[in-house]
């Protein structure tokens, strides 16, 4: 074995190491998480124990579905419109699984004027539209009008959870979407999300590693064995070929054509449902209603 293969194959393990630690820095910041509360029980409907199961159960299933999973409740709003009151907690509070202002699902109530009001921002927002949010709200109304407020909360945490694995519509199929949730749209489609986005993956930042290191003792093999610089025209007398000339020769050519869809959608701006954008321009779909 010549030098340079020896050098090659003593230098792979090093390269490889290197990689792998590489792709270790990249898993561990993709399995960072931001949010550290979820359950923010200002009117005080929860015990200790409630309030711990809470937690623990929206943190299991936040980091199952890179979401923040938020219960707030309110004994009064200062006169804010619970709406309002949800919008101006993200924006204070910045909120998100791996990342302030990241993917965040809220329940809000307010006891004294008995609303209630789910939220989606970022992924959340994608997965949770205002038609699947107002499913969890019709699902857990009649646990909040009797007073089971854990359970309430549970099955928010549980069913958000559930539809976050579900592929939601296109836009083109929900009715109402504004300029926010078609620009989330296409970013979490292009990747946006660092924590589903195939660079941050192990298998592929393994599989990388593998390539790369295959590929440096390929060259460094190749090389070891000197270059080659005969061709096929080394021995070839241009002056004494039969090959006079040649010519490339145009036989057809083909067109086809495509009609361009149209777009039927005629609404412009907002939401027709619950959602909108809060006071600090963070779009974000929503369900209200009374219980």
């Amino acid at each position: 074995m010549s030098w340079n293969k020896r050098t090659a194959y003593a230098f792979l393990p090093l390269m490889m190491a290197f990689l792998l630690m590489v792709t270790w820095g990249f898993s561990v910041q993709a399995e960072s998480v931001n949010q550290k509360q979820f359950v923010f029980d200002y009117a005080g409907l929860l015990t200790d124990q409630e309030v711990t199961q809470l937690e623990s159960l929206a943190n299991e299933l936040g980091a199952e579905s890179d979401t923040a999973f938020l219960i707030i409740t309110a004994d009064g709003t200062d006169g804010m419109d619970i709406v309002e009151y949800v919008g101006d907690f993200y924006d204070e509070n910045a909120p998100g699984y791996d990342q302030p202002y990241g993917n965040t699902a809220i329940l809000a109530i307010d006891m004294e004027e008995r609303d209630i009001y789910l939220v989606g921002f970022k992924k959340a927002e994608l997965y949770l539209n205002d038609q699947r949010l107002d499913m969890i709200q019709d699902d857990i109304t009649p646990a909040l009008s009797e007073g089971n407020y854990y359970e309430a909360f549970s099955e928010f945490i549980s069913s958000a959870h559930s539809y976050m694995g579900i592929e939601p519509e296109t836009s083109e199929d929900y009715p109402g979407h504004n300029d926010g949730y078609q620009n989330y749209e296409e970013e979490y489609y292009a990747g946006a999300s660092s924590s589903e986005n195939l660079l941050f993956q192990l298998w592929f930042q393994l599989l990388i590693s593998f390539i790369v290191g295959g590929a440096v003792v390929g060259i460094l093999a190749y090389n070891s064995g000197g270059r080659v610089t005969v061709n096929s025209g080394t021995y070839m007398n241009s002056n004494s070929s039969k090959v006079l000339h040649r010519h490339d020769r145009y036989v057809r050519k083909t067109v086809t054509k495509v009609k361009k869809p149209t777009n039927n959608n005629n609404s412009s701006g907002g939401f027709t449902g619950g959602g909108g954008i809060t006071g600090g321009g963070h779009s974000h779909s929503g369900s209200r209603g009374k219980f």
